[in-house]
């Protein structure tokens, strides 16, 4: 029995979670959860959630400050640029519906009108610098190689609740069965 690959044959969606497999040798993604936002014919995009970047918000916002939030590493394509997701239920933010209600992007505006008016929800709101892109048709050949478990169906309270250190071990928990076994592997196996 091969315990190091899953057997899992979901096909991702937006709005799904890409967990990569515990030993997955790549390291822009290991031990990382991706919050899928778009999977289709023009490809995949999506944002890694627990990896924080070495910046804070206001360190690249000049026009905020005193916003100490920190910054996440989406993936590793075009690191030079900001991009967000929220849960946050104001229209003029606005932003992409992708399901279990998280939003992607919105007025950028309204959101840095919202910090410098000191009413911006931290727990609602993540920021990346960079994203994770695959071209059309890569994404499901990582999927063939059992590089990555699709977790059907992302909520807001998973990408916002929890502790993003925790989170990798916590969405393989709650897949059960040889996930959970999965969430338990060491990050070296020499040290086991």
């Amino acid at each position: 029995m091969d315990y190091f690959h899953s057997k899992q044959t979901f096909t991702p969606a937006k709005g799904d979670f890409l967990i990569s497999e515990p030993y997955l040798p790549d390291p822009n993604f290991e031990r990382t959860v991706v919050l899928l936002c778009a999977h289709g014919q023009e490809g995949s995009f999506g944002f890694i959630l627990n990896k924080l970047a070495n910046l804070q918000f206001d360190d690249v916002i000049k026009e905020v400050s005193e916003y100490p939030e920190n910054l996440y590493i989406g993936g590793p394509v075009q690191q030079d640029t900001l991009h967000f997701i929220h849960r946050c239920d104001d229209p003029e933010v606005g932003g992409q519906d992708i399901g279990g209600g998280l939003f992607w992007g919105g007025n950028f505006d309204r959101v840095l009108q919202k910090i410098q008016l000191g009413l911006m929800p931290v727990n609602d709101f993540r920021f990346f610098v960079g994203y994770s892109g695959w071209d059309v048709g890569q994404l499901d050949e990582e999927l063939e190689a059992k590089s990555w478990i699709v977790y059907k169906n992302a909520k807001a309270n998973q990408v916002f609740d929890t502790d993003p250190s925790q989170l990798w071990q916590t969405a393989l928990s709650e897949l059960g069965g040889k996930f959970e076994m999965f969430s338990k592997y060491p990050t070296d196996p020499r040290m086991n």
